[in-house]
């Protein structure tokens, strides 16, 4: 009896197994052991692809980066005279409960961030794409320079708040309050004076 051929994995293979690992054990059970059981193959297979550990780490991180920023670029871009659809599209998209392997990424994404120089600015940059992304979209709106900072802040502040809680329980109606949330946080409304003293 033959026997089946084996499985040849690319480095991306093995990125994705460590992305995955990553989400359940945090970055600390991202270890070549695991990876290579987890993918049914030898750890020699790895050392094809990587010259060792942080070779690996710092793929995980780049990939994990460029797969945000394309993402955040896509979901952002401005359609003209659709900005403020776009806006409630962006709030929906990253609020969603849909992607749970996503949240528990960017979980494991900040708590490696922490402990780690590389994740940190990695994570930073990420977040700096996401808030200039998401102003140039409030901006297009036609929402000034300030208010535009602002309300990006309090999108992502709502989008990552809401993923790390469990308030169905809260109130009777929580989805008008996340309806509620959505439209203080997208619509343009004309900013009311502070009262005279």
């Amino acid at each position: 009896m033959e026997k089946p051929p084996r499985l040849q994995l690319d480095r991306d293979a093995w990125i994705q197994a460590a992305l995955d690992t990553l989400a359940d054990e945090g970055v600390t059970g991202v270890r070549v052991e695991v990876l290579a059981k987890r993918l049914h193959v030898t750890k020699g297979s790895f050392y094809w692809h990587f010259k060792d550990r942080q070779d690996l780490l710092s793929g995980v991180l780049e990939t994990w980066k460029d797969g945000r920023i394309r993402d955040i670029v896509k979901q952002t871009r401005p359609v003209a005279g659709g900005e403020e659809t776009q806006i409630f599209h962006v709030i929906d998209v990253y609020s969603a409960s849909r992607n749970r392997k996503g949240i528990l990424i960017e979980l494991a994404m900040r708590e490696w961030a922490r402990r780690d120089t590389a994740a940190a600015l990695i994570v930073e940059e990420v977040d700096a794409w996401r808030l200039r992304c998401a102003r140039e979209l409030f901006l297009a709106a036609g929402m000034p320079m300030h208010e535009a900072s602002t309300r990006s802040m309090l999108l992502y502040a709502y989008v990552f708040g809401i993923s790390m809680m469990n308030c169905e329980k809260f109130d009777g109606d929580i989805a008008r309050m996340k309806d509620d949330i959505r439209q203080l946080i997208a619509r343009n409304h004309p900013t009311t004076p502070a009262p005279q003293a």
